[in-house]
């Protein structure tokens, strides 16, 4: 039963603002493609760094990776003031999050040991390259599958 003076069209209309801003919400908080790239080079570099067994030069990746970082992350918060609430990511969202993580995390480790064992130099970098290249490839592709997720669950929070 509708309230007297609501009509089902200014109804719809309100229902379609609300998706609306909800499809900006979550767009604006969505990491951006330049993200990607930006940490997988970070994680090269200190890898690298950490790699030479140089003190002054773990020192140096170090202080620059913690710069690095500090720049690319305080970029989307400024940028991307917009949070995803837990509501919107679902478990399913966040699933696919750490999943994605842990098939990074095994990629990266697994052409690391692989490097190693055929005696390659700089095995961890090897390893660090490859996880950036898989994340530079794939960010986006996540990105919009998570977008996805965010606008296609029910309004109101439905677990």
């Amino acid at each position: 039963m509708t309230e007297p003076g609501i009509t089902p069209a200014s109804a719809a209309d309100a229902l379609a603002e609300i998706h609306a801003r909800r499809d900006q919400a979550v767009t604006a908080a969505l990491i951006p493609h330049w993200y990607w790239p930006a940490l997988g080079g970070l994680i090269v570099a200190f890898t690298a760094a950490v790699e030479t067994h140089r003190p002054w030069v773990v020192a140096v990746g170090s202080v620059a990776y913690a710069i690095g970082l500090a720049a690319v992350v305080g970029r989307v918060v400024v940028r991307h003031r917009a949070q995803v609430h837990t509501s919107l990511i679902g478990v399913h969202g966040a699933t696919t999050i750490a999943g994605y993580v842990l098939v990074l995390v095994a990629l990266g480790l697994s052409t690391g040991f692989a490097a190693e064992a055929a005696g390659l130099a700089w095995p961890a970098a090897i390893g660090a390259t490859t996880t950036a290249g898989a994340m530079t490839a794939t960010g986006l592709p996540l990105m919009r599958y998570l977008r996805r997720v965010m606008t296609t669950r029910p309004l109101g929070g439905g677990r």
